[in-house]
């Protein structure tokens, strides 16, 4: 614990539903949802205005249209978010070193490794200052805890939600905590909480008073000794320099169980490619190639192979994948599939070039001989194709010209662009339209247009920036 409030909390506000109300003027104000739309799809953030229906992160996007019917459900838009949150942690690590990233939109800062704070007062104005660098750069707002310890500096943000600043002061903390549910603490979740309500203890202050001791009888000395500590408001971690990444994964949840073993095949290539696009992103390359399924009945297998040194070769990946995932039993049904990488590195060993080539010819070979399967990277795009989509037997594919070209498909919330009509989004499709709301960030709300979604002058289209140049 310190002395002096100078550990910061930063949580920005419904990031990924602010992104877009920020984006998406005619949405300011509205309750808007962004996650998965499909039957299995999962809430990933729910706006303030949503929030007020019950609707809340994790929930199945089913039960969140139940209780929201007229909110905005979006998919999210990850490129954009990496792009706000690039600016954000930019902002914090000028004024530290000492920077703790845990998500996109949450951080610690120890602002006195900054030498930006050393008391009650600096810590407040620089707290204040970060706010509206963050609303001027961004146009977004982020909640700002400052204490002495970080379980402390989190709690004050919360409690400053939204758009607020909370500064605890040292030697506050336990009249802070004394009222707080038991849930505030780190480490208590459903169950822990359940096992303490059932004997009486539902906030902070009844924790201390039910004593060390008894708290390890409850639950375990590490457990019940580190729920103590943290009741009485002691925390020496310290702010951690931002760590390097263990792995990279993709996964997708598909609508409908999978049965096609030749569909599981271009999927499982398909993620494969997406992993690597990740993991070259990054600036890593991996030893481990890790195949994740989950199965009809939720049960869950992995299944891993290591390499002879990191790779980041997509041949390579998708050759690892596909042996993995013959010796994993699908026939009941997959539901789930997921690629990743892990024991990363920051270099490529140059042997398993030889890895590649060997991939490559037998790729070669094999189409040649007429013995694959359908192509990877012309199967269905994505989780939302319907079963059976797999590609067809050598020979029995028409002729080019006799072939229709796929429906193209258009996500609500995705970015588009008109010849004519400049930057949109996409607010709905189906039965071979598609709706498009044209406005962009600092614009007024925007008219709506309907077009047929094979229209040769729509485009998908990158997403705008939140502030400057938009046009």
């Amino acid at each position: 614990m310190r002395a002096a409030p100078t550990i910061l909390h930063l949580d920005m506000d419904a990031f990924y539903a602010s992104v877009e109300q920020a984006s998406k003027p005619s949405l300011r104000g509205k309750a808007v949802i962004v996650g998965g739309l499909g039957p299995r799809g999962v809430v990933a953030t729910a706006s303030y205005e949503a929030r007020r229906f019950g609707v809340h992160s994790a929930m199945p996007t089913a039960q969140a249209r139940r209780l929201c019917p007229n909110g905005a459900y979006l998919i999210p838009r990850f490129t954009l978010y990496r792009q706000v949150s690039d600016v954000v942690m930019a902002m914090l690590r000028e004024l530290s070193p000492l920077v703790e990233p845990l998500s996109l939109d949450e951080a610690f800062v120890d602002l006195e490794a900054g030498g930006v704070a050393f008391d009650s007062v600096s810590a407040r104005a620089t707290g204040e200052r970060l706010r509206a660098g963050i609303r001027a750069a961004t146009g977004l707002s982020g909640s700002v805890g400052l204490a002495g310890s970080k379980m402390l500096a989190k709690v004050a943000s919360e409690e400053a939600k939204p758009a607020g600043l909370l500064l605890i002061e040292p030697g506050t903390e336990r009249e802070l905590l004394a009222p707080m549910s038991v849930r505030t603490l780190p480490g208590v979740g459903p169950a822990t909480g359940e096992h303490l309500r059932r004997a009486g203890i539902t906030t902070v202050g009844e924790l201390v008073e039910a004593g060390e001791d008894e708290l390890v009888r409850m639950v375990g000395r590490a457990h019940g000794t580190g729920l103590y500590r943290m009741a009485l408001g002691l925390d020496d971690r310290p702010v951690v320099a931002e760590r390097d990444a263990k792995s990279v994964s993709v996964e997708d949840t598909f609508d409908v169980d999978l049965h096609d073993r030749v569909r599981i095949r271009g999927e499982v290539q398909r993620l494969a490619d997406r992993c690597v696009q990740r993991l070259r992103g990054s600036g890593h390359s991996g030893r481990t190639i890790v195949l994740k399924v989950r199965r009809y009945d939720f049960s869950t297998l992995t299944r891993s192979e290591t390499l002879r040194g990191p790779t980041d070769d997509a041949a390579v990946v998708r050759e690892a994948a596909a042996r993995l995932l013959e010796a994993v039993d699908t026939t009941g049904g997959v539901r789930l599939l997921g690629v990743g990488v892990t024991g990363l590195a920051d270099y490529t060993q140059e042997d398993l070039f030889a890895q590649s080539l060997a991939a490559e010819a037998a790729e070669a070979t094999e189409a040649a001989e007429g013995e694959g399967g359908a192509d990877a990277t012309a199967g269905p795009a994505g989780p939302q194709a319907a079963d059976g989509a797999a590609g067809t037997q050598e020979g029995s594919e028409p002729p080019a010209e006799a072939q229709e070209a796929p429906e193209r498909r258009w996500a609500a919330g995705s970015d588009v662009r008109h010849v004519l009509y400049g930057p949109g989004w996409v607010q709905g499709s189906g039965v071979g339209r598609v709706t498009v709301r044209f406005e962009q960030p600092g614009s007024e709300p925007g008219r709506v247009r309907t077009f047929r979604v094979d229209d040769p002058e729509l485009e998908p289209s990158d997403p705008l920036p939140l502030v400057g140049e938009t046009a």
